[in-house]
């Protein structure tokens, strides 16, 4: 496969994490050759081949399992009978996750939302900072590597990128806002969702999402209140107890 950069290149834009698997080593028969290539994106989505039969099924299983452990795997195999092959060669192949960074969406730039910023930073999350309000960024001295976004709500489906690998913490000036960005985590692909808020605002909230929205769970998928019970009341406390259940989750420990 010669295309595999711009392959790859696709998929970054569109934060689609995949895992390029690439064939380092043959001894021996087999039906590949180094340097071949396939770009794995789920057991049914991939791009190349590295010669196809069950070393090519393997292959795509450990890949998939790489994007989900974000983890560098390599393998050599024997092509014998296990694979069903004659051929008796060895095959090593090296599988690299990509596009696998954890996207966080901090929906409100208030005094807890910015202070996140800055305790997450050089943490693994690509952080996003979005809030509605006119003008609201202008005041603000934001690190360079926060990616902020006043769009309107009604956009919010589209300029998230939802998936594995999206993170959203919902903590904005607006309770019907809150609840609005809620109802759309829950309907999307989300590794976590967090929303900042009392015990009254997570029953008003779960009793709207199970009998206005039918959504039978309710509130029970979303962190709420959001962040590790580790005491203090400050803005600064708070981000860091978020940031802990972040990372905790992230790692998951």
């Amino acid at each position: 496969m010669n295309n595999w950069i711009d392959i790859l290149s696709e998929l970054k834009h569109t934060a689609t994490p995949a895992a390029l698997i690439t064939v380092t080593d043959v001894l021996g028969s087999a039906p590949c050759k180094i340097g071949s290539r396939m770009v794995v994106v789920n057991n049914t989505k991939f791009y190349g081949t590295i010669g196809g039969g069950k070393l090519e099924f393997e292959a795509i299983k450990e890949a998939v399992k790489s994007i989900v452990k974000n983890k560098i795997k390599k393998f050599t195999y024997t092509l014998g009978p296990d694979f069903e092959q004659c051929c008796g060669g060895k095959v090593t192949l090296l599988i690299e996750p990509m596009n696998t960074t954890p996207q966080l969406y901090i929906c409100g730039a208030g005094h807890i939302g910015t202070a996140l910023t800055t305790v997450l930073k050089n943490t693994p999350f690509q952080i996003h900072l979005l809030d509605t309000r006119e003008n609201w960024f202008d005041h603000l001295n934001l690190d360079e590597t926060v990616k902020i976004d006043n769009a309107p709500f009604d956009l919010y489906k589209q300029n998230i990128n939802w998936g594995k690998n999206c993170y959203v913490l919902i903590m904005t000036h607006d309770h019907k806002l809150d609840f609005e960005i809620t109802a759309l985590a829950l309907q999307e692909e989300t590794k976590y969702i967090g929303l900042i808020g009392s015990k009254t605002k997570k029953n008003k909230f779960n009793n709207l999402l199970k009998k206005e929205l039918n959504f039978e769970a309710g509130i029970a998928p979303v962190h709420c209140p959001v962040g590790l019970d580790i005491g203090g009341h400050n803005p600064q406390e708070i981000a860091i107890s978020i940031a802990a259940e972040l990372l905790k989750t992230y790692y998951e420990k």
